[in-house]
């Protein structure tokens, strides 16, 4: 008897399974490490933005010592024994901050300065050396005398260490001058200023291009002309060591009232 062959069952069809909702939120994965190195680099900007200064130079200094151990250290000094040494901060034509210069200045010419010849002070383009007419140049002359001559070789000694621009002015009180010579206050204070200037070419040897001369007569005084005293301070001759920023230009700060 033959088996009966059974009938082929229909096939199951299979469920799909539902595609996989779309991730609209993936970007954020993106973002956020955007955002983390945003941070990272903002905070290393910080920190190099507050850096102990005292603590990089020293970094640079021991970075050059590995480098170069026979390298001296530079000298915060400006002066060295008799003749004025560069400091660290000289700039490409040898000019120097102004920051200490002043005190070396000072102590050289400290006698002048206790007897009143000399003032010393600091203004917008630099460190400015008031030699007085009186010692220097007789009334209503362009002539140096020789204490004029003796302090500018002082002045001079330090001139020849440094490379900034020195500017040289005449300045006279308001009191009219009309003589052979000179027909103004004008030509007064120009020839002392342009004297001063042959005098350090001359013996000093500073480089010509390194010096200005200019003569503003009374109309720069330091204080008022309102007493002999006050006269006296106004008749002068004020060297200029300018910043290594400032070039021969600006003209000096007028005193109150003018």
């Amino acid at each position: 008897m033959n088996a009966a062959i059974p009938a082929k069952l229909p096939r199951r069809k299979r469920r799909r399974r539902p595609s996989d909702h779309p991730n609209h939120e993936r970007w954020l994965v993106s973002y956020a490490d955007f955002i983390t190195l945003m941070f990272a680099v903002f905070a290393t900007l910080y920190a190099i933005s507050t850096v102990d200064a005292k603590k990089l130079q020293a970094m640079v200094e021991s970075t050059q010592q590995a480098f170069e151990p026979n390298a001296s250290k530079p000298s915060d000094q400006l002066l060295v024994g008799n003749q004025p040494a560069l400091s660290k901060n000289a700039g490409p034509g040898g000019e120097v901050g102004l920051a200490d210069l002043q005190e070396q200045i000072s102590k050289r010419l400290a006698k002048e300065i206790s007897e009143q010849r000399v003032e010393i002070e600091k203004d917008h383009r630099g460190l400015v050396i008031s030699i007085r007419e009186a010692g220097s140049f007789s009334l209503g002359s362009a002539d140096l005398s020789s204490d004029a001559q003796a302090l500018l070789l002082e002045i001079g000694t330090v001139l020849t260490g440094i490379g900034n621009q020195v500017l040289i002015e005449g300045h006279t009180d308001d009191i009219p001058i009309h003589t052979a010579r000179f027909a103004s206050n004008w030509e007064l204070s120009t020839t002392r200023a342009t004297n001063v200037i042959a005098y350090l070419l001359e013996h000093v040897k500073i480089a010509p291009t390194r010096v200005a001369a200019a003569g503003y007569a009374e109309h720069h005084p330091r204080v008022a002309n309102s007493s002999e005293a006050n006269r006296t301070r106004n008749r002068r001759v004020d060297l200029i060591i300018l910043n290594p920023s400032t070039p021969f230009a600006g003209a000096p700060a007028k005193a109150p009232g003018h």
